[in-house]
């Protein structure tokens, strides 16, 4: 019995020497072991679940979901990509694939269409934010099993048939899908006669390429200072970032280091071309949903004193992942790292390895941030993002408009905004006093609520009472506290009122000149960019910051 069981549990072993190699698997040979044990445990429990449950399993779906649910028990970054997933990460690193050419999400009856891009197929075809598709060529969205935005997808010049509802009616148009490339520069141009303005929205496999093209033009239009906006950039390639870093610092300049538990991921990543421009005036704009590689580019020209950062704290992502084949195309995208900026620092703001008691991520708490030093000699701090060196408040995310934008409410007043009123001169746009009122009262139509962390502390709190019989004690002044806090919810719209408009206007403005107008409109309307273009028009102030 023992010699049955030792070469049962021998054989995974070996296989798994084999599949890491000799020398690893006489390093972490009880690692091996264990992990031999479960993998056999798990195939004998997937086996007798899918021969032996009462209804038909699906064991694709079962395995995916069993893999993907083992992965929330580390970060959200380490990540399962089926055959589809494979091909959307694909298009995310590239930007480029065949389609109708407009970001849209998904839900179970219907596709909504989020934004369609100026001049391809959706736009072509009439498409606006808002439409809701329904049937795309006779299937029935509600009826679609898989990801329905992939029958959006198909080969070059074919032909769809889409159903879709704008405002309660029912519509069909034909788009001819085309190849998409999506841009990781989608706009640069020049703010005033001597400050150019660069938009980077993704590291893709073009950003750096694009952002050297975009320099380099502002530059032969008189550009002597430069804006390069990182907000709301998610992150992307770790080369990309270095390659954007180089083209303001000099060659052979270290940009970021990684350090893992494996050897051969400690990696040192230095600048390896010659620059474009070193000592041009530069401020990069970074907001709470600039992460990744944006705060390896911001964080970086700060350590080295080369720019100025303006705008709220970064999102806080120090963590490096890295794709790794799998059987059948398969693919985990899995951390491996974490990065460090050339002064020292890890901008990782959550600890997703020590978890509160509901199983969620732990921020890292400011009393234990560490100091570290930029080129000059300035204070710069680790564990919560980067730090600008002008903050903007305003540009800060509160908890209600969080809330507000975990919602569809924004998107769809702009929707409501749109169909009612005619088609303007945006270039002066501004919200009035009336329509803040009107989105409050659309909100309170909508029913839309949040709860803060202190209406749920005080929550758990009050049930805790109950088993101790203190109840009666103190439901009045429990009562009294969660009416103080729906005062407060009511008040903080009012409190917030300038970013709440500043949101609605960014989804307004797009609806009737698109992204590529908003661009433009912010040149004249948007704080960060004055605050930007103020500082770069005073020598003595732009040096004051990196001294």
């Amino acid at each position: 019995m023992k010699t049955h069981l030792k070469r049962k549990i021998l054989i995974p072993i070996v296989a798994l020497g084999l599949f890491l190699g000799t020398t690893a698997f006489k390093t972490y040979q009880g690692d091996f072991f264990e992990i031999a044990k479960q993998i056999e445990i798990f195939t004998t429990l997937f086996k007798e679940l899918n021969m032996n449950y009462v209804d038909k399993t699906n064991p694709a779906d079962l395995m995916d979901n069993a893999i993907k649910s083992m992965l929330t028990e580390l970060d959200p970054y380490t990540i399962f990509y089926n055959e589809q997933d494979v091909e959307a990460a694909r298009i995310k690193q590239t930007g480029d694939y065949t389609g109708v050419g407009a970001s849209i999400k998904t839900f179970k009856d219907k596709l909504l269409v989020i934004e369609p891009y100026k001049g391809y197929p959706a736009d072509l075809a009439g498409l606006k934010a808002g439409d809701e598709i329904t049937i795309v060529e006779g299937v029935a969205v509600k009826d679609y099993d898989d990801d329905a935005s992939n029958l959006l997808k198909g080969a070059p010049n074919s032909s769809l048939q889409i159903t879709y509802v704008r405002q309660g009616k029912s519509k069909t148009t034909a788009i001819k899908r085309s190849e998409i490339e999506i841009d990781a520069v989608p706009h640069f141009s020049m703010i005033d006669e001597k400050t150019g303005y660069i938009v980077l929205k993704k590291f893709n496999t073009k950003a750096a390429s694009q952002t050297s093209y975009a320099l380099k033009d502002l530059k032969a239009q008189g550009a002597e200072t430069i804006i390069l906006d990182l907000r709301s950039n998610p992150g992307g390639l770790l080369r990309e970032a270095v390659s954007v870093v180089n083209l303001f610092v000099p060659k052979e300049q270290l940009v970021v280091s990684t350090k893992s538990k494996v050897k051969k991921y400690n990696r040192t990543y230095y600048t390896k071309s010659e620059p474009i421009d070193t000592e041009i005036p530069l401020v990069v704009l970074i907001n709470g949903k600039s992460a990744s590689a944006s705060e390896i580019v911001a964080g970086t020209l700060q350590d080295l004193d080369r720019a100025v950062i303006v705008g709220s704290r970064s999102f806080g992502k120090g963590l490096v992942q890295r794709p790794k084949k799998l059987t059948y195309g398969t693919q985990i995208k899995l951390t491996i790292s974490r990065y460090y900026t050339p002064s020292g620092r890890c901008i990782q703001a959550l600890d997703y390895w020590n978890k509160d008691d509901n199983g969620n991520a732990v921020r890292v708490k400011q009393k234990d941030y560490n100091a570290f030093k930029t080129k000059n000699g300035r204070k710069v701090y680790d564990g919560g993002g980067v730090f600008p060196d002008e903050i903007l408040e305003h540009s800060k995310n509160s908890a209600i408009t969080n809330a507000i934008l975990n919602t569809q409410s924004i998107f769809d007043f702009a929707t409501l905004y749109y169909y009612s009123h005619p088609v303007k001169e945006i270039s002066d746009f501004k919200l009035t006093d009336a329509d803040f009122k009107n989105f409050k009262n659309y909100l309170k139509d909508t029913n839309f609520s949040f709860e803060t962390e202190t209406e749920k502390s005080f929550a758990k709190a009050f049930e805790i009472s109950k088993t101790e019989n203190l109840t009666d004690n103190i439901k009045k002044d429990y009562n009294t506290l969660i009416a103080n806090l729906n005062q407060y919810k009511q008040d903080a719209l009012d409190e917030n009122k300038p970013q709440l408009l500043n949101l609605l206007t960014d989804e307004i403005v797009k609806r009737y000149v698109y992204r590529e107008g908003l661009y433009e409109y912010y040149k004249v309307h948007n704080d960060q960019i004055k605050k930007a273009t103020e500082i770069l028009n005073n020598t003595s102030k732009y040096n004051n910051y990196l001294k």
